[in-house]
């Protein structure tokens, strides 16, 4: 059983910033967390889910062409976390973020198969 937990939402200005945490849960399936790779989705009200970032064994790293630049996704192994770092908000960035955990070196998919309960990021203008 794998549990993802996400946190760090909140209330931010427009050109504010924010960091996202995801706590991952991973000893009951015998797996560590470093062989997960690690994605990050957000959906917005009346839009669907899309990808944002993610981020595999070896810190192969693939961002969504709207964040480039903005966001930033690391992954702590020895404390089973990922972190999203947000800079530069936009009003636009305003969602429900996800973090999505998947057996494996292959983050550049919508293939996951553990999810969070999501953290509301709100981009005030």
């Amino acid at each position: 059983q794998v549990h993802v937990v996400e946190s760090g939402g909140g209330l931010v200005q427009a050109g504010g910033s924010r960091q996202l945490s995801c706590v991952v849960s991973s000893a009951a399936s015998g797996r560590t967390f470093s062989r997960y790779s690690m994605g990050w989705f957000r959906q917005a009200p009346a839009k669907e889910r899309e990808f944002v970032a993610a981020i595999g064994w070896y810190e192969n790293i693939y961002y969504a062409e709207s964040v480039k630049g903005r966001f930033t996704i690391s992954r702590d192994n020895a404390k089973s976390t990922v972190y999203l770092q947000m800079n530069s908000l936009k009003p636009e960035d305003t969602a429900v973020y996800y973090c999505a955990a998947r057996f494996g070196n292959t983050p550049n998919t919508n293939m996951y198969e553990y999810w969070g309960q999501g953290t509301q990021v709100t981009v005030s203008s």
